[in-house]
């Protein structure tokens, strides 16, 4: 009799226990070994223009008779999240160029022609890697099952300046998803289709950090649009971080030669000549921003404006 009682208690457990199980998803990705952003709200400073030339899916995933890699769902949603998450830094200006036709064409509906805008940098990225698997263990009265997600992606970021990759690297993410039953009773769960979207966006979380050091650790620079009586005039504007009351130093730019090591033409170090000082910012969008300044140390020459280069260091 007392065997009975401890066989039923114990049976009893076993099924609160069960009760208890639930499904839990997990994400990983790998650590970078650079600093991580910071919020978009926190930065203040002058931003980079940055475009997203293409993300292509180089792995068979999704790859039947009736594919099109014109519109691949899986290159799509990498460039999708790569713009989220280097949106959300508040670093960058982001031009748009996966979908450029279709500006051009609600543009031209409306009797106007877009502008064409210059990024400092492009970015250019592959799937490399994708795939799923489903494990389990099964035990005397439970059962497990595993479900995980690994991807690759490849990133390289480009100068547009001088054609230069100056970053390239690959990113790993994974995401997984466990349940577990006992008797019976417990958290079940079919295939989770968000798993897919989990491990590109950590694989892509990783290389976001990087290439926001990349970019942030060269120079922001700038240019003279007007020089006369009435002013002086530069580009960029509030959109691109420049703000009223900061200094920005000039440079007389630096003769261009060609490295015999590499046969690419490069601008040597230029020297500082002037100093300005921004009293205003106008223009409501990348294309038209200009901030009027105020020389307020050295001299530049108002008829080779070509000459030199506006930039943060």
């Amino acid at each position: 009799m007392k065997f009975t009682k401890i066989l039923c208690f114990g049976l009893v457990s076993l099924v609160f226990v069960g009760c208890g199980s639930t499904a839990k998803t997990t994400v990983s990705k790998t650590e970078s070994g650079l600093n991580k952003g910071s919020d978009a709200a926190a930065y203040q400073g002058l931003k980079r223009t940055v475009a997203i030339a293409r993300f292509s899916n180089e792995t068979e995933y999704a790859k039947g008779a009736f594919y099109d890699k014109e519109n691949d769902p899986l290159g799509k949603q990498a460039v999708d999240i790569l713009s989220a998450k280097l949106a959300a830094r508040g670093k960058f200006v982001l031009l748009e160029r996966a979908d450029a036709d279709k500006i051009q064409a609600e543009v031209e509906n409306h009797g106007g022609s877009a502008q064409k805008v210059a990024a400092d940098y492009l970015i250019i990225g592959s799937i490399t890697e994708f795939g799923r698997k489903t494990t389990g263990e099964v035990g005397f009265v439970s059962r497990s099952k595993t479900q995980t997600v690994e991807a690759g992606v490849n990133i390289r970021l480009v100068d547009v300046r001088t054609g230069q990759i100056i970053y390239s690297e690959e990113g790993k993410g994974q995401a997984e998803t466990n349940s577990s039953t006992t008797l019976g009773m417990g958290g079940v769960q079919g295939y989770d289709a968000t798993l897919s979207d989990k491990a590109i966006s950590a694989a892509i979380e990783k290389l976001v950090d990087n290439i926001e050091q990349t970019c942030m650790n060269r120079p922001w620079k700038s240019y003279f649009l007007s020089y006369d009586k009435d002013g002086i005039i530069i580009a960029g504007g509030a959109k691109q971080g420049v703000k009223v009351g900061a200094t920005l130093p000039v440079y007389e730019r630096g003769k261009q030669v060609k490295n015999p090591q590499t046969g690419i033409m490069i601008e040597l170090p230029g020297k500082q000549v002037a100093k300005l000082t921004v009293l205003a910012v106008g223009g409501t969008t990348v294309t038209d921003e200009y901030a009027i300044v105020d020389l307020t140390e050295g001299s530049v020459d108002s008829s080779k404006l070509a000459d030199y280069v506006i930039q943060d260091k």
